[in-house]
């Protein structure tokens, strides 16, 4: 049963076509584990009724970890000379697509750091290849990159791209992100909707300095923009970065989060990110599915690199097999819901539903 106070600010949450800052700012807030629950379960019913009860499986390919970037909380940051650095092949990477695609996923996602040495021709050659020989959706998450660039790998076949925007506070995003451009961040998104990519953002949680108010802005930035897909996990330092003393991100907040941008997009795909299932060692993808999140995204990324890829410490899978974590059936059995092997296309519609408390 709904509190009144809470429910009313979810259903206002719910039915404005432009929420008001202090409705997200008041659900985020909130601290009493009842109400907590409330949001919670009013964003469960929210998915139920858009997205339905399948968990949409993406096969990730994490292909490189070559960066130009000096990102103060990755790894994988061109200052950090204790990493190895590689680039898997092509072959490397199609024989890791075939393995998704036989496990009987639908999507691959191909993604790497922001390398100004990643040959676009070869990318869009494998993007062919892989188009050519599986039944797949691919989507890319490479960074940054030209106009043009994205029309080539559009035409080779790319149907999703993911660039976060990470923070939408302008100091707060160029502060963490030395030599890069915010309002380039922008435009790359701006691009990739225009060339009708399946568009993907997302944001980190328990950025150092961030407010309350800055989360609540990227929630409406997701909601005003009507992005595809949506990744919102919380930072976990790396020690090899100048962030390496500062705490992780607060996972209720990151499931506030996730609950929220769920209520307030209602369809966009939501995945339970593979960092809200390695903060402090502990898993809460689960928890993340029951607030609202509706994908998870197994590694197939060969056991050899799979470790290089080190965005942060203490990443979930890193052991197991191609794709193989357990978690899968057993949490949507845990859940009533089902793992769903559809492409999973983007279902970001404008819509008058009404949701049932």
């Amino acid at each position: 049963m709904f509190t009144e106070t809470v429910q009313s600010v979810l259903n206002r949450l719910y039915y404005a076509d432009c929420p008001e800052r202090a409705d997200v700012e008041y659900a985020l807030d909130l601290r009493d584990e009842t109400q907590i629950a409330e949001l919670f379960d009013f964003a469960d019913k929210v998915r139920r009724q858009h997205m339905g009860d399948g968990i949409l499986l993406r096969g990730i390919v994490e292909f490189s970890n070559e960066c130009d970037n000096t990102c103060q909380y990755c790894g994988l940051n061109k200052s950090n000379e204790k990493l190895s650095r590689y680039t898997l092949t092509d072959r490397q990477i199609i024989d890791c697509a075939e393995q998704i695609a036989k496990s009987g996923i639908k999507t691959v996602v191909l993604q790497s750091g922001q390398s100004s040495r990643l040959d676009a021709e070869w990318l869009a050659e494998i993007i062919r290849q892989i188009k050519t020989r599986f039944d797949m959706a691919i989507t890319l998450s490479v960074g940054e990159k030209s106009l043009d660039e994205y029309i080539l790998w559009k035409k080779a076949g790319a149907d999703r791209y993911l660039l976060k925007i990470e923070t939408t506070n302008p100091d707060l995003y160029e502060k963490l992100h030395p030599s890069m451009s915010f309002e380039n961040r922008m435009q790359c998104s701006r691009n990739l909707r225009l060339l009708g990519y399946q568009n993907g953002s997302g944001s980190i949680i328990g950025l150092p300095g961030q407010t309350t108010a800055d989360i609540a802005g990227d929630i409406l930035f997701f909601a005003r923009e009507k992005f595809d897909m949506l990744g919102i996990g919380p930072l976990i330092p790396n020690p090899a970065t100048a962030l390496a003393n500062h705490p992780a991100g607060d996972i209720e907040m990151v499931l506030k989060t996730v609950a929220v941008t769920r209520i307030v997009t209602k369809n966009a795909h939501l995945p339970a990110t593979t960092a809200t299932g390695s903060v402090n060692g502990i898993d809460y993808r689960k928890q993340a599915l029951a607030a609202g999140a509706n994908v998870i995204m197994p590694n197939f990324t060969p056991l050899p690199w799979r470790k290089l890829y080190e965005i942060y410490p203490g990443k979930r899978c890193l052991t197991e097999q191609q794709g193989a974590c357990d978690y899968l059936d057993e949490t949507a059995n845990m859940l009533g819901r089902k793992i769903d092997y559809s492409r999973g296309d983007s279902l970001m519609i404008k819509t008058s539903d009404r949701i049932t408390a």
